[in-house]
């Protein structure tokens, strides 16, 4: 069992469906789950799923809802990226997260490892996403 950082291949084929509409407002609802060393995620997940998501103090199963930045471009890179998003007042242990479209059957956008065990004991549990740029923003499409 590992987590693996990775655009999910499904998510990649559900943008040609039009499926997924990161607009901010009026877009659907992104929301990142977080999971244990136990979890097996990657480019093959689908879906979010409560195995081996974590559980503890501060955290509700589904993780929190994400406030997406509208998609732009830059050259001929397309991007959206999510303002950081805080458990706060909490004591959980996360290896890795999920962030999924919730309007949409909790469809499988990315998966993130975060390398080893990240721990909060009563304080904040903070994501940060890197800037929103062409060349670091958290999905990108070139």
């Amino acid at each position: 069992m590992a987590i693996s950082t990775a655009m999910c291949t499904s998510f990649k084929s559900q943008l040609m469906s039009a499926l997924h509409d990161f607009d901010n407002p009026g877009g659907n609802t992104f929301k990142i789950a977080l999971y244990t060393s136990s979890a097996t995620l990657g480019a093959s997940t689908t879906a979010y799923s409560t195995s081996n998501e974590i559980t503890g103090t501060g955290y509700s199963a589904g993780g929190n809802t994400l406030t997406s930045v509208s998609p732009t471009t830059s050259g001929t890179t397309a991007y959206v990226d999510f303002a950081d998003t805080t458990w706060s007042s909490s004591t959980i242990t996360a290896n890795g997260a999920l962030i999924y479209n919730a309007n949409s059957s909790n469809a499988a956008v990315v998966t993130l490892a975060f390398g080893s065990d990240k721990s909060s004991s009563n304080g904040d549990f903070v994501i940060v996403f890197p800037t929103a740029n062409a060349t670091d923003a958290i999905i990108r499409i070139a």
